[in-house]
């Protein structure tokens, strides 16, 4: 089984050496993808293909945290040993630091 960087580095390879692909990859990605390595990209996912220049490079950043302040707190921590007397704060509050 492939992963999705080794599909990466294939497509990317194949739109090196080929004009026709690439011209398609930059046009409709699914299709191109879908006839180069017959692999169907769900509907549910969108796929955008960036071609560099001289004047304009591309970054690709990795999803953000999915999480919400109060999750992150919990995770790192900040929910432990909450003042029963006060369920609204945890026992320490860091910002009064």
């Amino acid at each position: 089984m492939e992963t999705a960087q080794d599909m990466q580095a294939q497509i990317v390879g194949k739109a090196t050496e080929d004009a026709d692909f690439r011209a398609r990859l930059l046009s409709d990605p699914k299709g191109a993808i879908n006839q180069e390595l017959g692999v169907a990209i769900p509907a549910s996912m969108a796929i955008e293909v960036h071609e560099d220049s001289d004047t304009t490079v591309h970054l690709i950043l990795p999803p953000g945290s999915r999480l919400s302040q109060s999750d992150l707190q919990t995770v790192a921590g900040g929910g432990m040993g909450r003042d029963t007397r006060n369920n609204d704060l945890p026992w320490y509050d860091i910002r009064n630091w």
